[in-house]
């Protein structure tokens, strides 16, 4: 290995390290990784009270974990929230039908390798971008990045 590999390599192994630092993370910025200081099943429990307490329906609570092991496999600990206002909801989804691809709403809580847990969500100008929303209506749903992000503090 030359000495300009062996300055790449380094560099690139420094890169990643600072990524890996990085507590938040935007993949495409439509993807908010915020990190939970509860296990997967207590930031689920957590997110469930909030929305309940905000007056919306839950849909589903999937296991992904419990599911996998149903099928022989072995997964860390995950499960998704599918969570909404159907009132709302449906606003949205009259000004463009294609919005119902991604509604309800939906929060991933995950355990990595390392053990630590993180949640996931679309952020709400996903459904602007993604469908031509106008701010007014894709700002109904501003609330809801607030209220994940109030779950795992």
């Amino acid at each position: 290995m030359t000495l300009c590999d062996r300055r790449m390599f380094g560099l690139c192994g420094l890169f990643v390290g600072l990524l890996a630092l990085n507590p938040v993370s935007h993949a495409g910025d439509n993807l908010i990784i915020k990190p939970s200081r509860y296990s997967v099943s207590e930031t689920i429990d957590r997110i469930e009270q909030a929305v309940t307490g905000k007056g919306m329906k839950l849909f589903a609570r999937i296991n992904h974990a419990q599911e996998a092991k149903q099928v022989g496999f072995d997964m860390p600990p995950t499960e998704l929230l599918i969570f909404g206002n159907p009132k709302g909801g449906t606003a949205l989804m009259l000004a463009s039908p294609t919005v119902a691809i991604d509604l309800p709403m939906k929060a991933l809580a995950w355990e990595d390798s390392s053990g630590r847990v993180w949640l996931s969500y679309n952020a709400p100008q996903l459904l602007r971008e993604r469908h031509g929303l106008s701010e007014e209506l894709a700002g109904r749903l501003d609330g809801v990045g607030i209220l994940l992000d109030r779950a795992v503090e």
